[in-house]
């Protein structure tokens, strides 16, 4: 668990950022951190030491967790219909399947779920890019991760239903939001890890592996 000092940018790549205020819960029988609302970082990476990092930070209380620290939960009403538009066939039958959503837009109800790379300063990596890999997904269905333009049309970065790993590309300094869905009820996890070049060897470097654990309420 990190405990750097985190500045929250609003840079609007994929969403503009919002603040909510909401306090985690203790899970009840493990020592897992329980989330069901508030905005997580759910891919928060840093570079310290030498090493890239994969976390959880929760922005609304500044606190940074490991992955295997967390429990995120995607509530019964974040279940909305697949909108009835071809593009989102990738979700399931446009107009018609059902897919639980933790959304790019800021919800208070739910996760409202950023991807961040604010602890990588500028200049450190060829590019200042980052690729976040999305290396697998276990569970009863399959995740996508997508944003929405402002006239609502979606660009997937992962998709589980056309195999994995995928790769999305992370500016460094950066911090930004997309849709979680899943497509059915159940418990997943989402492993991921992250690689970049540093600019003044043109050494690559690699996080560990880091899983996300979720559970969508039927």
């Amino acid at each position: 668990m990190r405990s750097t000092v985190r500045h929250l940018l609003t840079s609007g790549v994929l969403g503009v950022a919002l603040v909510a205020t909401a306090l985690p819960a203790q899970a009840a029988t493990t020592s897992l951190v329980v989330f069901d609302t508030g905005h997580l970082d759910l891919v928060d990476v840093a570079y310290e030491d030498g090493a890239l990092e994969v976390g959880v930070h929760d922005e609304d209380n500044d606190v940074e967790y490991g992955a295997d620290e967390v429990k995120l939960i995607v509530k019964r009403h974040a279940k909305v219909t697949v909108p009835a538009d071809p593009a989102f066939a990738f979700l399931g039958t446009p107009g018609v399947a059902k897919v639980w959503v933790l959304p790019q837009i800021q919800n208070a109800n739910l996760i409202w779920p950023g991807i961040a790379a604010e602890e990588v300063e500028a200049g450190v990596f060829a590019g200042d890019a980052l690729t976040l890999s999305v290396q697998s997904v276990a569970g009863p269905g399959q995740l996508a991760i997508y944003t929405e333009n402002a006239v609502g049309q979606p660009t997937i970065l992962a998709d589980s239903g056309d195999g994995l790993p995928d790769a999305v590309t992370v500016a460094a300094a950066d911090h930004a939001h997309a849709n979680w869905a899943f497509d059915r009820a159940g418990t997943y996890c989402v492993t991921v890890r992250a690689t970049g070049t540093l600019a003044a060897t043109d050494q690559q470097v690699t996080s560990a592996p880091a899983t996300l654990r979720f559970t969508v309420k039927a």
